[in-house]
């Protein structure tokens, strides 16, 4: 059977199985923590909770980039849904001693927290729904031949 470009590009359905159900667990306990952290430190800054509501989603606009193509989308798409970003963003207000930008970076993670805990990982070029947690969608659980 020849392979193609595109099948080349996708990732293999079984490496994406390893990314078992133990693994999976712990990623997506990680974005609940993580989520969870960031609104306790949000609800310290004193900010409003409109504010929050308001600009939670934001990050989402970065899937714009797949009308372009997957593997433009996918690279737009994790810039934005990696923790590198806001974290930089937050190193930034504390050096610069810039507080009204502190609550901007922790809306951000718990974004992202929260889709990771949903199951929303990083993208493959691929496409949207091959993910470092594994595809998206109904799972299908192989069992052994025996």
């Amino acid at each position: 059977m020849a392979t193609t470009a595109i099948d080349a590009k996708l990732p293999n359905p079984d490496a994406c199985a390893a990314v078992g159900a133990p693994v999976r667990t712990l990623l997506r306990l990680e974005g609940l923590a993580a989520a969870a952290f960031a609104a306790a430190l949000f609800a310290r800054t004193g900010a409003s909770w409109w504010l929050f509501a308001a600009l939670w989603l934001a990050p989402d606009l970065s899937m714009l980039g797949y009308l372009a193509s997957p593997g433009i989308g996918a690279r737009i798409y994790n810039a934005i849904h990696s923790y590198t970003t806001p974290a930089t963003l937050a190193v930034c207000a504390l050096l610069l001693k810039s507080p009204a930008v502190m609550p901007f970076a922790l809306i951000w993670v718990n974004h992202i927290g929260v889709d990771r805990l949903l199951g929303y990982g990083l993208k493959y070029p691929a496409g949207f729904g091959w993910t470092h947690l594994g595809k998206l969608g109904k799972r299908v659980e192989v069992t052994p031949a025996s």
